[in-house]
């Protein structure tokens, strides 16, 4: 049964969002403010954790900034409409997705599901390796080594860390180096076809990955855009 963090400095919103979550199987720790939230998440990690963004004592930002300091955990921002910068700086801090307030129920609950169903390969990874060695689950590109399985991902022998959907992003663009992807080729890469995205969450994930490998080889330019049309991984 996984487990999902809720963390919400409005209780209606706690309580509703509870009840929906566990109707479908899943386990819900709550959570009023960040500060707090950083402790159990650390202390107790979750499957998936579910943010608001204006919360005291410690805001949804600066809670997944400091969690992103030691953990890739899948992360949902809840933001108000009027939060679209904090939305765009949610993404490129790392975010897994966000859903904007007032939200259905029914779709939090569909973004939930695709999230974890994207990062069950982490927990599967060792076993699923284990009953078929002879299955080759990684991707060399020059420096860049990923394994599907496992959930890695290294830059010249650097790990680097990934989210759930920066890792699915990257992987497409990889698999074929040279080939344009369009943003709509990404979004159906990393997210189901009933989870609707626009355009600017996959730059932002683009943004944020160049910024990781960046931080490991300021050289890094193996992401090219091609304006108008999408990305593409550098040919070796």
């Amino acid at each position: 049964m996984p487990t999902i963090a809720l963390v919400d400095d409005d209780r209606n919103i706690l309580a509703s969002v509870s009840i929906a979550l566990e109707n479908e199987g899943y386990r819900v720790e709550t959570y009023t403010d960040g500060a707090s939230a950083l402790e159990g998440l650390q202390t107790r990690p979750p499957n998936l954790a579910i943010f608001d963004i204006k919360m005291p004592r410690m805001d949804g930002m600066e809670l997944l900034r400091r969690l992103r300091q030691r953990s890739d955990l899948p992360v949902i921002f809840l933001t108000s409409k009027d939060e679209e910068i904090d939305e765009l700086f949610g993404l490129k801090m790392g975010a897994d997705d966000y859903i904007r307030k007032p939200f259905s129920q029914r779709l939090l609950v569909e973004r939930v599901r695709a999230i974890l169903r994207r990062s069950a390969a982490r927990e599967a990874g060792p076993a699923a390796v284990k009953a078929g060695p002879n299955v080759d689950t990684s991707l060399e590109r020059g420096q860049l080594v990923m394994d599907q399985e496992r959930h890695t991902c290294t830059w010249k022998s650097h790990p680097v860390t990934l989210t759930v959907t920066e890792f699915l992003i990257l992987h497409s663009l990889a698999q074929r180096p040279g080939v344009v992807k369009s943003r709509d080729a990404l979004m159906d890469a990393a997210y189901d076809e009933q989870v609707y995205v626009d355009d600017r969450t996959i730059d932002s994930h683009i943004k944020r990955l160049r910024k990781k490998f960046k931080a490991i080889d300021d050289d890094f330019d193996m992401i090219e855009t091609l304006y108008g049309v999408g990305y593409r991984f550098r040919e070796i």
